[in-house]
């Protein structure tokens, strides 16, 4: 009889893995579009540009996960409705808070700067709290377990995007492909609104920050030093290489878009289904975690693999310029996404635990590598050196996440057993 209702949680977490890689795949497919529409317009030089306020967009999206959604997948993954719903409000509010926030510095920055960087910061800041504001939605709607929400929220915004795209390429500029982008995640931000039936509430930002503050200082910081270890990096490289570097880098990246689909998508979900996991069989959770980094090692080295097949003909018919520089970067790239698949395994377990101490310890060496070997290899190579430098920085931080999963579980047994010692 036991094997029923396991077969039954088993069929449900993976309706709920399906719908967080289809919402992921709208998502990280627009986004590809969207670099291959960009390179293709603007070159290798100009794309490396769009490259740095993307980059400048995934640090304050990180810093908003840390602080509202982070919390919220941990302590309100299938919750009571109305416990989701309090939190969720608060949640929300707090993403917008933290979006206007960082929209503040972005124009302050771009005005200062001045010229097409400028611009295109200036931008960057008039769109981010609406973007912060689409990516709590999703986050919330997977809490709630409501995967096909989000799914249809991505596409809302990948529909409106195709006309904003138009738009943008009458002006040609990497702020207009920029306001293009984030015009139409406001679409789809306002609609997660309709979906969810309530609207974020800023005022309580402070209070969900404070009730919080134990999850969400430590993961603000690990998320700020993960996704600011990739700012710094590509800054780097583009003081030291060029901005040709940078679009090649990230030309290169954007070759394994469909498959960070998959690893961005399983991303949104695992954290909660680890969470449901621990709940329900707690000696299972290493084997979950294990199996999941190992799949999306897997798919990327795979995916790699089949890059490498891909003619120069059609490789320039997509990428245009930034291809040949690009297609070169294909194997470090590679490597280096197959390991950071690995890791997201034990990343998963960890927040699963609430072993915030130890995750951000493993963030904080793994960044520091990532921004040490990238930076060591773009002096000595260009972006050719950069790209290794980063593999071999995500391969070694691999196994530091892995090992801090291990001590926070024989931390978990070892509790487990004085309670039932002194019970």
């Amino acid at each position: 009889m036991r094997s029923i209702p396991r077969s039954r949680a088993a069929r449900a977490m993976a309706g709920r893995l399906s719908w967080g890689l289809g919402d992921q795949a709208v998502s990280s497919l627009t986004n590809f579009a969207v670099g291959l529409y960009v390179a293709r317009s603007l070159g290798t030089s100009a794309f490396g540009m769009f490259s740095l306020a993307w980059v400048s967009y995934g640090v304050v999206l990180n810093l908003s996960r840390g602080l509202s959604t982070d919390p919220l997948m941990v302590r309100f993954s299938g919750v009571s409705a109305d416990a989701w719903r309090g939190a969720t409000r608060q949640a929300t509010g707090t993403a917008l808070t933290a979006g206007l926030a960082a929209s503040a510095v972005s124009v302050g920055a771009g005005l200062l700067v001045g010229g097409s960087p400028g611009k295109a910061f200036v931008a960057l800041g008039a769109v981010l709290p609406a973007l912060l504001l689409q990516d709590a939605w999703r986050f919330a709607f997977f809490a709630a377990g409501h995967g096909r929400k989000a799914f249809v929220n991505d596409v809302v915004w990948g529909v409106a995007l195709v006309p904003a795209l138009y738009l943008a390429r009458e002006h040609d500029t990497s702020a207009a492909f920029i306001l293009a982008w984030g015009l139409s995640g406001a679409v789809a931000a306002a609609y997660g609104c309709l979906q969810a039936g309530m609207r974020p509430d800023p005022r309580g930002a402070l209070d969900w920050v404070k009730r919080h503050r134990d999850l969400g200082t430590r993961y603000l910081l690990e998320n700020v030093s993960n996704s600011g270890a990739a700012q710094v990096r590509m800054y780097g490289l583009g003081a030291i290489a060029g901005l040709a570097s940078v679009g090649a880098v990230r030309g290169a990246e954007l070759l394994l878009g469909p498959f960070l689909a998959l690893l961005m998508g399983l991303s949104l979900v695992t954290v909660a289904e680890s969470a449901r996991v621990l709940q329900r069989a707690p000696h299972r959770l290493r084997h979950f975690c294990a199996v999941l980094g190992a799949g999306q090692a897997a798919a990327a080295l795979l995916w790699g693999l089949a890059l490498l097949l891909v003619p120069d003909g059609a490789g320039r018919f997509v990428l245009g310029d930034v291809w040949e520089p690009a297609s070169g970067l294909i194997v470090p790239v590679t490597i280096g996404i197959a390991a950071a698949g690995f890791t997201t395994g034990a990343a998963a377990g960890l927040r699963a635990l609430g072993a915030a101490k130890r995750s951000l310890r493993a963030q904080l060496i793994a960044s520091a590598a990532y921004v040490g070997f990238g930076l060591i290899g773009a002096f000595l190579a260009g972006a050719p050196g950069s790209a290794w430098g980063v593999a071999l920085a995500v391969t070694s931080g691999s196994a530091v996440w892995w090992r801090q999963l291990h001590s926070a579980l024989k931390e978990r047994r070892t509790s487990e057993k004085e309670e039932m010692g002194t019970s």
